[in-house]
């Protein structure tokens, strides 16, 4: 069976990706591609019958899915619109605003979602080695993370590093909103106990690269993931596409996508 998808922000990077990823497979099919009106590109033929348009309800009419990975405005301008027609989502737009998330979680309330900071396989798995390790080492080891991403990335620390300081805190019992520290200036004391911190380093063309560190005394725990092709995120997201059609209302990660949340059924 092949799902036929609505491509948000074809001109972009991962628009770009999307498009090559799902000419490599036979299970989905670019129906509709939306892009800003003055986007590079606007109007003219994506794939065969496919013009890109600036026109959000057009776009979203041709699928019961779309994938987004745009910016918190366009995000939250999409999703309000697929809100009334009760279309499913695809969403790895990262930084978003509180209207956006109000918006993404207002769709999520008539139409599946499935929203992550990160549609790597390999990154998902990450997320659950850390996690374990911070159960078994505790707070008396402190967790930093280092990121790197190329020199346009607008959003720092990026969502997969709040998504592993997330599955850290989580693991040792924490509200990250207490213990996160995502920037050090000057004299800023002694590192507390029980801090998780997160580092950003921007610069070239690096697609993506996250380590999670946990220091203890005389030893130290390192878990790290480099991607080197963003077709390994596209790939991610379109076989969400596929799973996401004809689930019920609700938000979904990753996680419910490859079956690795101990065999819980679909979540409302």
């Amino acid at each position: 069976m092949t799902t036929p998808v609505t491509l948000l922000g074809p001109s972009g990077r991962m628009g770009q990706a999307l498009l090559a990823a799902a000419g490599q497979r036979d299970d989905v099919r670019v129906a509709a591609a939306l892009d800003r009106g003055d986007a590079p590109g606007q109007g003219r033929e994506l794939v065969p019958g496919v013009v890109v348009t600036a026109l959000i309800d057009a776009a979203l009419a041709a699928a019961p899915v779309y994938i987004d990975f745009t910016t918190s405005a366009a995000t939250r301008a999409v999703a309000e619109v697929a809100r009334g027609r009760r279309v499913a989502a695809v969403i790895g737009t990262t930084g978003l605003d509180a209207t956006a998330q109000a918006a993404v979680d207002a769709l999520a309330e008539v139409a599946p979602v499935v929203a992550a900071p990160n549609f790597s396989v390999g990154v998902n798995l990450v997320l659950g080695l850390v996690a374990e390790a911070a159960r078994v080492l505790g707070t008396s080891w402190d967790a930093e993370i280092v990121e790197l991403h190329h020199k346009h990335k607008r959003d720092a620390p990026s969502g997969t590093a709040l998504g592993i300081a997330r599955a850290i805190a989580a693991a040792r019992g924490q509200e990250l909103t207490a213990v996160g520290r995502f920037s050090r200036d000057g004299d800023v004391g002694a590192r507390p106990a029980g801090e998780i911190g997160a580092v950003a380093v921007r610069g070239g063309d690096v697609v993506g690269e996250h380590t999670a560190y946990f220091f203890g005394s005389g030893e130290r725990v390192e878990i790290s993931h480099r991607a080197t092709d963003r077709g390994i995120f596209a790939h991610g997201a379109l076989r969400a596409a596929t799973w996401v059609v004809g689930k019920r209302p609700g938000r979904y990660d990753m996680l419910d996508v490859l079956g690795l949340r101990g065999g819980r059924g679909d979540r409302s």
